[in-house]
């Protein structure tokens, strides 16, 4: 484990084990579909697009889109990637038909070398919940470099702020989610959010679905950071 922030460990502290128990009725079910108006099946499909069979998640929640996902073949390589232990202890035994590997690290401090490197990586959802800015969060993308093979694919989601509409019931649990620190989205935007995809990567792709930003892009080592 590398050595985390305060601020990303007052931000994760929140998924206990009590919190995961609902967290699939309440965000997956509830909110995304009556609050931030994305179904989670539209999160799902965007992950089945841009999965390969040696797949990285970071910040893995309960483990559902890996459980419900599309591998494109049997020979499953799968990495676990979150600071809270909670969540990597819920993922890892929900898809343990896996044998996924587990890495307990604040994504926003430099990582360890891994084992192997990997094709794919996703982050759905994780974002919003960390501190700082677009600026400072997309750090992550440069910490992942060391873990992700030429060409591997890039997706995930993020709730934003600005640059996408928002109803009455979004904005205030939007507001509210903000103040208890459960996100930290304020600044968010969807041009931001482009901007550090396209420094980083090629063949950067956004789709807006109610709050939901979907993203993709490709790793490509020439590309300059």
């Amino acid at each position: 484990m590398n050595t985390a922030s305060e601020e990303s460990i007052a931000g994760q502290a929140v998924y206990s084990k009590n919190l995961l128990s609902i967290y699939d009725l309440w965000v997956l079910g509830i909110s995304n579909s009556l609050i931030w108006k994305c179904r989670t099946k539209h999160i799902l499909r965007w992950l089945n697009q841009n999965l390969t069979s040696n797949h990285l998640d970071v910040g893995v929640g309960t483990g559902y889109y890996l459980d419900h996902c599309t591998f494109p073949n049997s020979q499953v390589r799968l990495g676990l990637l979150d600071l809270n232990p909670n969540s990597l202890e819920t993922t890892a035994q929900r898809v343990s038909r896996f044998s996924p590997e587990v890495y307990q690290a604040d994504i926003l401090q430099p990582l360890p070398a891994p084992p192997q490197r990997f094709d794919s990586v996703s982050l759905n959802y994780l974002l919003h919940c960390l501190p700082g800015d677009l600026t400072s969060k997309a750090t992550l993308f440069d910490h992942l470099t060391p873990w992700l093979n030429p060409g591997a694919l890039i997706s995930g989601s993020t709730i934003l702020h600005e640059g996408v509409p928002k109803g009455l019931a979004a904005r205030r649990l939007m507001r509210i989610y903000n103040q208890k620190k459960i996100f930290t989205n304020a600044a968010d935007s969807l041009d931001e959010l482009q901007s550090q995809l396209a420094s980083r990567y090629t063949g950067v792709e956004l789709k807006v679905i109610g709050c939901v930003a979907l993203f993709r892009a490709q790793f490509n080592p020439t590309t300059p950071n």
